[in-house]
C-alpha cells in the first residue's frame, strides 16, 4: 500500500456553498472539454484543406471515437462512484484500492477493444455508410488513432476517480495538453512542415496518438507522486471488479446511446451524399463546443451528489441537482442564439464549400435549441448513478434511441430529409431532458423515505 494510507483525506464537498462547488468542478471542466472540442475544431479546419473526403473519412469515424470515450468514461464512473463514497467516509485505504484497481481493470480493456477495433475497423465503418476513397481514408486514420486509445481512456477515466477524490484542478491539465499538441503538431505532421513528408489524414492521427500520451503521462504523475495512491496487492481485486462493472457497464452503455444515435444520424444521412455527410461532421464538431459547458456542468453531479448521499445530506444533493439544472438551460438558451446568428461565419471559417455550409448552418440553426435539455438529461444521468443506481439512465437513454428519436428520424428524413433527421435529434432531447429530472427527482424522495437509504 502507499505510503500516505495513514492520512486521511476529508470530504471536501459535504461542506461550504453548493454554488461555488458547482462552479469550481465545472469551469475547471469546462475549460479542459473547451480545450479539447476547440482544439479538434482547428484539426478539423486542417483537415478541411485536404479536401471534403477527408471530412467525410473523419466524419464516418466520429461515432467510433465517441462510442469508445463514452465506454471508458461508463467504466470511470463506476468507480468514481465507489470513491466519492470512500471520501464520503474518510477512507483512504479504501479509495487506494478503487483506483489502483480500476486503472488495471480500465487497461485490460483498452487493449483488448483497440485490437480487436484495428481488425474491425473497415468493416464496422463500412456498416455506417463509408465507401470508396472515403473508406480507406477512415480505416487508415482509424488503425492509427486506436493506437492511443489505451492512453487517452486511461487518462479520461482519471479525470471522473481525480474530482471524486477531491481535486477539482489537475483534471483540467490533463484535459488540455492532449488538444495543445494536436493543434501545434497536427499541421506539422499533415501538411509536412519543418522537412516531415505530408501524411494527410494519418498525421492528424498520429497528433492523436502524441496527445494521448502525454495525457497519460500527466495521470501518472498524479497517481504516483501527487496523490500516492498506489496499492500494492490484488486483494479483492475481482470484488472491486464487480463493483465498479455494476455501475460502470450501465453507465458505460448509456453513455453509448449518444454514439449510436450519432452513428445512426451518420446511417441516414450517407444516402445524401459526401457533402451532407461532411456538412454534418463539421456542425456537430461545431456544436460539441457550446454543447461541453453543460457537461462540463453536468461532471460536477458524481462529487458532489457521491459525497453528500453518503454522509446522509439530502438537501444538499437536491439543491446540487437543482443549480446544475438551472446552469445548463441558462447556457442552452445562450448557446442557441449564439449558434443562431453565428453558424454562417463558424461553418466558413471551416469550409466554404455551398453544399456542405448549407447542410452544416441547418444543422446549428435546429439541434443547438434542445442544448439545455440535453444537458438536463446529462445531469439526471449522473445522478441516477452517483446514487449506485445506474438501471433508470440506461433505460432512459434506450427509450430517448427507440421510442422517441428512431422513429421521429425516419418519419423526419421521409417527410423532409436531411433536416427532419436534424429536428428529431432537437426534439428528442427536449422531452427526455424533463422527463429524466422528474424521474431522478422521484427516486431521491422513495429512497430517503426508507430508513439507512443512503448507504443502501
Amino acid at each position: 500500500m502507499s505510503a500516505n494510507n495513514t492520512v486521511i483525506q476529508k470530504s471536501r464537498y459535504t461542506e461550504g456553498s453548493i454554488g461555488l462547488h458547482v462552479l469550481q468542478l465545472s469551469s475547471v471542466m469546462i475549460f479542459g472539454f473547451l480545450a479539447m472540442t476547440l482544439g479538434s475544431l482547428i484539426e478539423l479546419y486542417y483537415i478541411g484543406q485536404i479536401g471534403t473526403s477527408a471530412l467525410a473519412a473523419v466524419a464516418f469515424m466520429f461515432p467510433l471515437t465517441m462510442a469508445l470515450n463514452a465506454f471508458t468514461r461508463g467504466i470511470g464512473i463506476g468507480a468514481s462512484t465507489l470513491i466519492a463514497q470512500a471520501m464520503g467516509q474518510s477512507d483512504q485505504q479504501r479509495t487506494s484500492e478503487i483506483v489502483t484497481h480500476c486503472y488495471l481493470l480500465v487497461t485490460t480493456l483498452t487493449v483488448l477493444i483497440a485490437f480487436a477495433l484495428s481488425v474491425l475497423s473497415e468493416s464496422v465503418l463500412a456498416t455506417l455508410g463509408a465507401s470508396g476513397e472515403v473508406l480507406n481514408l477512415s480505416t487508415q486514420y482509424s488503425r492509427i488513432w486506436l493506437l492511443g486509445f489505451p492512453a487517452m481512456g486511461l487518462a479520461m477515466v482519471s479525470n471522473g476517480l481525480i474530482r471524486a477524490y477531491g481535486n477539482p484542478t489537475f483534471p483540467g491539465y490533463i484535459m488540455t495538453i492532449a488538444p495543445v499538441i494536436q493543434v501545434l503538431v497536427g499541421p506539422v505532421l499533415i501538411f509536412g512542415w519543418l522537412g516531415i513528408a505530408p501524411m494527410g489524414l494519418n498525421g492528424a492521427g498520429w497528433a492523436f496518438v502524441m496527445g494521448g500520451l502525454a495525457q497519460l503521462a500527466l495521470a501518472a504523475y498524479w497517481y504516483l507522486f501527487k496523490a500516492r495512491l498506489v496499492y500494492n496487492s490484488l486483494k479483492h481485486f475481482s470484488t472491486n471488479c464487480r463493483q465498479i462493472l455494476k455501475v460502470g457497464l450501465p453507465a458505460a452503455a448509456t453513455n453509448l446511446i449518444q454514439p449510436v444515435s450519432l452513428g445512426l444520424v451518420t446511417y441516414l444521412l450517407a444516402g445524401f451524399g459526401d457533402e451532407v455527410i461532411a456538412g454534418f461532421g463539421i456542425a456537430s464538431r461545431i456544436e460539441s463546443v457550446v454543447g461541453m459547458v453543460v457537461i462540463g456542468i453536468s461532471t460536477s453531479v458524481v462529487p458532489l451528489v457521491g459525497q453528500n448521499w453518503s454522509a446522509g445530506l439530502v438537501d444538499r444533493v437536491n439543491y446540487s441537482l437543482r443549480i446544475c439544472y438551472i446552469g445548463c438551460l441558462a447556457w442552452g438558451a445562450t448557446a442557441a442564439v449564439i449558434m443562431w446568428f453565428g453558424a454562417d461565419f463558424f461553418v466558413s471559417a471551416i469550409n466554404e464549400d455551398a453544399a456542405v455550409m448549407t447542410v452544416a448552418v441547418a444543422f446549428l440553426h435546429i439541434v443547438p435549441l434542445s442544448i439545455g435539455f440535453m444537458g438536463m438529461m446529462t445531469v439526471a444521468t449522473h445522478g441516477f448513478n452517483a446514487l449506485r443506481r445506474p438501471i433508470p439512465a440506461l433505460w432512459l437513454s434506450i427509450a430517448r434511441l427507440i421510442l422517441v428519436y428512431l422513429p421521429l428520424a425516419l418519419i423526419g428524413r421521409a417527410l423532409f430529409g436531411y433536416i427532419g433527421v436534424f429536428w428529431a435529434t432537437a426534439i428528442a432531447n427536449l422531452v427526455l431532458g424533463i422527463i429524466s429530472a422528474a424521474w431522478l427527482h422521484r427516486l431521491i424522495a422513495t429512497l430517503t423515505s426508507r430508513p439507512d437509504s443512503t448507504t443502501a
